[in-house]
């Protein structure tokens, strides 16, 4: 994470609402206003010294006082969720960076919100405000029991006629057929959550092309080709400079390598932090940010993860 982006923050706040999941509040230990923010906007966490995540913003956008973000205890995680779980403290001082937003939510006369587990966050923002504007909007959140569903409880009790909570163990999985056949054409179709959750809905509005999906990934989603990564040439057009990618190492490496300041956070195509615009040549999109049509505009990629279709890139560094 680039440190012009990085400001500290304040654990003002450390709850549980849920098993294996805790509740972070954060504030400027100055007393100074919170970063603003709209629903589905992330923030990275500079836990340690090589140790950044990044956590979507859950609160309320228009506290100007705080930042709130939950963290599911990943079992087989990479160190962050038991570093915020097990170390992080009310008083220790946190590196904040964001709020970025590269899930922002549409206009539109209704939605339908799908959440599996801890999914729900970036998800919280956005039927706050869809009620407050009094649009049409249901949610469909489900996770492997009541107990690990953060926020289940005050969900249901104040919207007990839009919400429906589906715990694995007493239902089974979600019915994302039932549940997508009973939405109006226009739908916006939010959802955030486990893989194969993500697949399956994007497996089924693809078979319908009525709805509007759109879908948050914590993780980089897989990919499969067989193609055998080569050198290429990419210009850094404001930096006048030109560098040779190898093989065997990333774009962002190659930029750094090259002495040119990138912004850039998970390395893995995620969190939308290394986002650069392209200004000529066609890039291998291997992220799990941009949407189809975002990828097949060619006008911007992430230079953590994509390469170049072509032997030369020309990009806006």
């Amino acid at each position: 994470m680039t440190g012009n982006e990085e400001r500290k923050m304040r654990v003002v706040g450390k709850t549980s609402p849920a098993d294996g999941v805790v509740c972070l509040t954060l504030a400027d230990p100055d007393g100074l206003p919170a970063p603003s923010w709209q629903p589905g906007a992330h923030i990275d966490l500079a836990l340690d010294s090589d140790l950044v995540r990044q956590y979507s913003l859950c609160g309320d956008v228009a506290d100007t006082s705080s930042l709130t973000v939950a963290v599911l205890r990943e079992a087989e995680g990479r160190g962050g969720s038991a570093f915020v779980h097990d170390t992080l403290e009310e008083g220790d001082l946190v590196g904040v960076g964001g709020p970025r937003n590269h899930f922002a939510l549409v206009d539109a006369e209704s939605y339908l919100f799908v959440a599996g587990g801890i999914g729900i966050t970036p998800l919280l923002p956005m039927l706050r405000q869809v009620d407050a504007a009094g649009r049409t909007w249901r949610l469909l959140y489900g996770g492997r029991t009541r107990a690990s569903m953060a926020f289940a409880n005050q969900l249901a009790e104040a919207y007990p006629d839009r919400v429906q909570l589906h715990p694995q163990d007493e239902f089974g999985l979600l019915d994302l057929a039932a549940a997508l056949d009973d939405t109006a054409a226009g739908t916006a179709v939010y959802s955030c959550g486990p893989e194969p959750l993500l697949r399956a809905i994007e497996a089924e509005c693809a078979a319908r092309g009525q709805l509007r999906l759109h879908v948050e990934r914590f993780a980089p989603k897989e990919l499969h080709s067989s193609t055998i990564d080569s050198e290429f040439e990419v210009e850094l057009n404001r930096s006048g400079r030109s560098v040779l990618v190898a093989a065997t190492e990333s774009l962002l490496d190659a930029v750094l390598r090259s002495g040119v300041d990138a912004d850039f956070s998970c390395r893995e195509g995620t969190c939308g932090t290394c986002e650069v615009t392209v200004l000529s040549g066609a890039p291998d999109h291997r992220d799990s940010v941009l949407t189809e049509d975002e990828q097949a505009a060619n006008d911007a990629m992430m230079i953590c993860v994509s390469r170049s279709c072509g032997p030369r890139l020309v990009l806006d560094l």
